[in-house]
């Protein structure tokens, strides 16, 4: 079915993005303070320790793309094998997670609701699976708290404040699942806050992969969520999925303009950010007039929401996610022949799926300061 040339193709890059991976891991797990003078990260102690985050993250990456894969062939539809995507950022200094992620390309024509819903769901509920299993583990298998002191030992000190301003800090942001699992599987003075979450391997690479599940399952275009609105209602994915991206979008833009800011500021921000909006909307189907008219609303609305609640911010980090799905995949979802009603198995895989995103999302799921 593949040749020699594909497997050697793909192999290398999930054994690159593997290593990747786990360069990214000593990174974040292991803090600058528990080297010695001269010591890297870079050294294979710390690489064999770090595939505690690597093999569990890229093993839960795996299973999604091969629920994908599997059936996609059981449809009898062409597809690749899973391309993973390394990408260490560590060589400039930049933080990373090791890889922009894995995907598969389908080759073959999709023709019906049913192939679309099975293949689109298959993944992330795969995946799903092993990261709640990752993820029970970590929370059963805490350390002591005083673990924490290894990598900030000046937490011990009575007399200290917080760090000085400068220094960067990532709390990550948390969500239903996350939280319920920390509730019921863990000692409440052994779990960690969400800032610290990063030296615990097995959850850091829990978190991720519901991260990514959440992305996926979006109700928006052709994610796996917007083949699952599709498979089940395809009369009404269309609205589904524009109000769904124009209510991300919403909260994403949430703080782009302040009405507290400079004027001058403002001249020059109004209209960038309004034709960052009407380029995110170009592929929603919607014609030139409305796409002028909800652009100027959503800025209007971002604009008084701040107004009248300063406190509030959105998540601007969604904003490149939101360009993507916008401008480059689109909003609508492809047309297939027929009209046959998914079985009532599959309507209750779909609202399960459903139910798995709401538990996954994070509104903020990286929180930089």
């Amino acid at each position: 079915m593949y040749s020699y040339k594909e497997y050697l193709r793909h192999g290398l890059l999930f054994l690159l993005t593997l290593v990747t991976t786990t360069l990214a891991g000593a990174e974040w797990i292991y803090s600058k303070s528990v080297l010695g003078e001269g010591e890297s990260l870079l050294t294979w102690e710390y690489f064999w320790k770090s595939t505690a985050f690597s093999v569990p993250f890229i093993g839960i990456l795996l299973i999604h793309e091969l629920g994908h894969f599997f059936a996609s062939i059981y449809h009898q539809v062409k597809c690749s094998m899973p391309y993973f995507i390394p990408g260490w950022l560590g060589f400039i200094g930049m933080p990373s997670i090791g890889t922009f992620g894995a995907v598969i390309q389908m080759k073959g024509f999709v023709n019906s609701r049913k192939k679309f819903f099975d293949i689109g769901v298959a993944g992330p509920l795969a995946g799903f699976v092993l990261a709640l299993v990752v993820l029970i583990y970590g929370f059963s298998t805490l350390p002591e708290a005083d673990y924490i002191y290894t990598f900030h030992p000046e937490y011990q000190d009575p007399d200290f404040q917080g760090y000085e301003d400068g220094v960067l800090n990532i709390e990550l942001g948390n969500n239903l699942l996350f939280w319920a699992l920390s509730e019921a599987f863990a000692a409440s003075e052994r779990v960690p806050e969400m800032s610290e979450v990063i030296h615990y391997p097995y959850l850091f690479a829990g978190y991720l992969a519901l991260f990514f599940t959440a992305l996926n399952l979006l109700p928006i275009g052709q994610l796996d969520g917007g083949h699952v609105v599709f498979g089940l209602s395809p009369n009404h994915h269309r609205w589904i999925s524009l109000g769904a991206y124009v209510m991300f979008i919403a909260y994403a833009g949430i703080g782009v303009l302040s009405p507290y800011a400079a004027v001058e500021d403002l001249m020059l921000w109004i209209p960038l950010y309004l034709g960052f909006l009407f380029i995110c909307l170009s592929k929603t189907g919607l014609n030139l007039q409305n796409r002028i008219t909800l652009a100027l609303c959503l800025a209007a609305f971002q604009y008084a929401f701040v107004f009248f609640k300063p406190e509030v911010q959105g998540y601007q980090g969604w904003l490149f996610y939101a360009f993507l799905l916008g401008r480059v995949m689109g909003v609508k979802h492809p047309e297939v022949t027929g009209s046959y009603q998914l079985d009532k198995g599959r309507k209750l895989v779909g609202w399960i799926a459903i139910l798995i995103f709401a538990l996954c999302f994070s509104p903020r799921p990286f929180i930089i300061t």
